[in-house]
């Protein structure tokens, strides 16, 4: 039985400076390249028989450059739609909305582009995902790369918690996550690792 193999994509100028990127489509930092280019020694070591990315710029490039060759995107794995939050850090929405919390509160409606997602949704779509790609595991690994918040929800999903437990996950850009078994329960093998220096 392979395991998951979780990629949060590289650096990008927004999550530089902690802003909410849902479906904005803006590329890595030069560190965000460096990063995933440093993934791909540690990569190239596993039984990948399967790749899938977010359709977003930064996921499907961070892929590239791991050496994660024939990636297929899919939608499921794009990251949770902010909504009228896109584009803002948390100490700016707090500003109008005074102790708010993404994994409780939740977003507001956006434009057309950012409609705004509930955890709800964004775990119906990652358990989506999840029960076509678990059985691939029986072949190999399979690698996923996405983003911070939707990876986190797929991790709650995957170990039967309830979505919201993503908060308990903290998730770093440019680093790898794996998830498996243990006597037929699914558990977190490895969390949050960075490239080898």
């Amino acid at each position: 039985m392979g395991d998951l193999i979780l990629l949060r994509h590289g650096e990008t100028e927004w999550s530089l400076t902690g802003k909410h990127t849902g479906r904005t489509d803006i590329p890595l930092t030069p560190k965000g390249e460096a990063a995933a280019k440093a993934l791909a020694p540690m990569l190239s070591r596993r039984d990948i028989v399967a790749v899938f990315t977010s359709p977003a710029r930064r996921a499907v490039t961070t892929a590239a450059f791991a050496g994660l060759s024939n990636a297929q995107p899919d939608a499921d794995l794009w990251e949770w739609d902010y909504g009228g939050y896109e584009g803002l850090t948390t100490p700016q929405i707090q500003e109008t909305r005074p102790g708010w919390d993404l994994w409780r509160d939740g977003v507001i409606p956006g434009d057309a582009a950012h409609a705004g997602e509930s955890i709800e949704q964004v775990a119906h779509r990652v358990g989506r995902l999840l029960a076509r790609v678990v059985p691939l595991l029986d072949g190999g690994d399979v690698a996923l790369v996405s983003h911070g918040h939707a990876l986190r929800v797929l991790t709650a999903c995957y170990l039967l918690l309830d979505p919201a437990a993503g908060r308990l996950f903290k998730l770093d850009t440019g680093t790898v996550s794996t998830l498996g078994t243990e006597h037929a329960t699914h558990v977190i093998t490895s969390w949050n690792v960075p490239p080898s220096p």
